[in-house]
């Protein structure tokens, strides 16, 4: 019998927060030796040198361990959007972490060399040049633009049926074809990554990552659905993304 009321409404709230932590513990879990370098990366700022070294650590390890356990919670994330909310945690994640593998390592290794040439060279400009200028404010905006993009990725990764490089094309697209819904990505993200490093470090290993997943495949979601409904309605390709012929998650296990 469904609970109603402010029991109801308990319930609810602590089946989200299940939902929620166990998929970002997974997730961490399967992440661990990022992490560590992460936090290290963070206590040695004031060290260029080591700085690069575990820019450079994690990098190598990001592909391999961090982008398929991301790509495993964005499609737990992707089930919960779409409705399924009573979606097997464990079955889903490694599932998905399993048949994703390849594609999410091989986008991985692109983003992470991406993301370690931006951040070091702008780490050796503001300590070398000492100073904030124009250079500085576009490394900035390259990493939020990547930063975005990568979302993109995972959320394609877990709803559509491509090829790695036409993946990232498409996620590339949909970050500058979109930008208000960029925009509020790269905010929302943000915000939920600065106040888990700097404020409520708790919710690193239990909220932080899911928490983004869900907003960002939301967007995204959100995007594809009225691209879709414009198309249809219009036969306009002006806005189309070559998707048309990419079968999504669900069309292929429905098979």
């Amino acid at each position: 019998m469904e609970m109603r009321g402010m029991m109801g409404g308990f319930y609810k709230i602590s089946e989200w927060i299940m939902r929620l932590s166990v998929t970002n513990v997974l997730w961490v879990i399967c992440s661990i030796p990022v992490f560590f370098f992460a936090f290290t990366a963070l206590l040695t700022t004031e060290s260029t040198g080591q700085l690069v070294a575990n820019v450079i650590v994690i990098s190598i390890l990001s592909p391999f361990t961090l982008f398929p356990a991301t790509s495993a919670m964005f499609s737990v994330a992707r089930k919960w959007v779409m409705g399924d909310t009573d979606v097997p945690l464990f079955k889903t994640f490694f599932r998905s972490y399993k048949q994703n593998y390849v594609q999410a390592m091989l986008g991985g290794v692109i983003y992470a060399v991406l993301f370690a040439v931006l951040v070091v060279d702008y780490q050796v400009y503001l300590k070398d040049l000492k100073g904030f200028g124009v250079l500085a404010i576009l490394f900035l905006a390259l990493m939020v633009l990547l930063f975005v993009s990568m979302f993109q990725f995972f959320s394609l990764l877990s709803h559509f049926h491509m090829k790695t490089l036409q993946l990232i094309k498409n996620a590339v697209i949909l970050t500058i074809g979109r930008p208000l819904r960029s925009l509020s990505t790269a905010i929302v993200s943000g915000f939920i990554l600065y106040i888990s490093v700097f404020k409520f470090t708790f919710l690193i290993p239990f909220f932080m990552g899911s928490l983004i997943a869900v907003f960002a495949f939301f967007n995204f979601y959100q995007t594809i659905q009225k691209m879709q409904a414009k198309n249809e309605a219009a036969g306009d390709d002006e806005e189309a993304l070559p998707i048309e012929d990419s079968p999504t998650k669900d069309d292929e296990e429905n098979k």
